[in-house]
């Protein structure tokens, strides 16, 4: 997940690009020839496969370490670092902040990485981490169900690829259908964590946030890392754990999770923000399950029933379908009214 994802990270309401051959903080974020800055492709690669692959990091992490440990831990060390970059970088004035806008910050990162990520990390300690991406992929369908109920009309192609989408959810949860090794409670834990982290990022564009977008991700992190180190108290995941049982592959794991999922991938994702498309860079949201399945498959024997790959390509065909769709619309309406591109809502 975006966060992580974030994946991740998770969800920021950041000032979109500018229309093609516009200036974005004294760049171009897309020549007026149309081709995109080679550095957007680095920043894709890195999205696309850091991304991708805190999945099976995941997975690797929760070995030995408790999963909302593991978590709590991730994220909290990720918010204070993120929070001395942003110190040395932009200053203490990009941490002013409202009351409201932090209060925002604070519960879409609940939201996004207890609700998003602390459930993922339950889930997979029964559902291999590939279908664990297909099944998060759903976030960008449950943002067009969000839409529909705050009747926000989005287009035919939209809600066709929502239910297309959900049609393939379905598929993966009938018989025979979740996989090697998956347990269908445990998925359904994952679904919710992609409903939780959909509703995380609707919350972030519809009320006041931080200004600054890597301000609005250290609040989140910080409090998603409380909450999630919270609830595992609470839920005595402390009990007995010590860090002589935690295994090199685990540290390995987290440590990979903290610095390439938390903050070099939301860094590149960013960055990406203010200097290439919306709908480009929304198209992690059908890389990302891609590469997850394929490296865990590759490094953690995986093993998909063709239910499950059946279902998971439909799905990433509906997210395809939406990115694609809404894309268009947004294009559609920036040159009707000249308007710069808007914010990330379905990259969120």
């Amino acid at each position: 997940m975006a966060a992580g994802r974030a994946g991740k990270a998770a969800g920021p309401r950041a000032a979109g690009p500018k229309a093609a051959g516009r200036e974005v903080g004294g760049r171009r974020a897309v020549p007026d020839g149309g081709r995109l800055d080679p550095r957007v492709w680095v920043a894709l690669g890195i999205v696309y496969i850091v991304w991708g692959s805190t999945y099976l990091a995941i997975r690797f992490a929760i070995e030995t370490v408790p999963p909302l440990v593991s978590g709590g831990v991730r994220f909290l060390t990720a918010g204070l670092l993120m929070l001395g970059l942003v110190l040395v970088l932009r200053g203490r004035s990009a941490l002013r902040a409202t009351p409201a806008q932090l209060g925002t910050a604070a519960a879409s990162g609940v939201l996004l990485l207890l609700g998003g990520n602390g459930l993922v990390s339950v889930g997979e300690q029964k559902v291999p981490s590939g279908l664990a991406a297909l099944l998060v992929a759903c976030v960008p369908l449950w943002i067009v169900g969000f839409r529909l109920l705050l009747r926000d009309r989005p287009g035919a192609v939209t809600v066709g690829g929502m239910v297309l989408g959900f049609a393939g959810v379905a598929l993966i949860f009938l018989p025979g259908g979740g996989g090697s090794g998956a347990d269908p409670g445990y998925a359904g834990l994952i679904v919710l964590a992609s409903l939780s982290w959909a509703t995380g990022s609707m919350l972030v564009t519809r009320l006041p946030v931080p200004v600054d977008p890597l301000a609005l991700i250290t609040v989140e992190m910080l409090a998603g890392g409380v909450a999630i180190l919270g609830v595992a108290a609470v839920h005595g995941e402390f009990a007995g754990l010590a860090p002589s049982a935690v295994s090199g592959k685990s540290w390995l794991a987290l440590g990979y999770l903290v610095v390439f999922g938390s903050l070099v991938a939301f860094t590149a994702y960013v960055w990406l923000l203010g200097r290439a498309p919306v709908s480009v860079v929304s198209t992690y949201a059908y890389v990302n399950p891609a590469v997850a399945v394929l490296l865990g498959a590759l490094l953690a024997s995986e093993r998909l029933t063709g239910a499950t790959l059946t279902g998971g390509l439909v799905i990433l065909v509906a997210v395809a379908m939406v990115v694609t769709a809404e894309g268009r619309r947004q294009r559609r309406a920036r040159r009707a009214t000249g308007e710069p591109e808007p914010d990330a809502t379905l990259a969120a």
